[in-house]
């Protein structure tokens, strides 16, 4: 009896077939991958001077920013942190 990979019948004669898939890059499981990569990240991260804030918003105002970073082709981060420089930049020039 020959066998052929669409035989549903004997699916246990193919059992022992690796099948073709993406190659393994990396020697680690992805979940070590993801925490060496999110520690590169903070190094990176703390190489260029920056520091991480973290704050909860409304659907709608989360939904605002992601638009609005859209419309003018930057990252949401990058949208908040402009925003906050105007904020502050206006509020010495009052103070002055």
């Amino acid at each position: 009896m020959a066998k052929a990979t669409t035989d549903r019948t004997t699916i246990d004669l193919f059992e022992h077939i690796k099948r073709p898939g993406r190659p393994k890059t990396n020697p680690l499981p992805r979940e070590i991958q993801l925490k060496v990569n999110k520690r590169n990240q903070l190094r990176r991260d703390k190489a260029r001077g920056l520091k991480r804030i973290e704050f909860k918003v409304s659907g709608e105002l989360y939904d605002a920013l992601n638009e609005a970073a859209e419309q003018q082709n930057m990252k949401r981060s990058q949208l908040i942190e402009n925003v906050l420089q105007q904020m502050f930049l206006a509020s010495d020039v009052t103070k002055s």
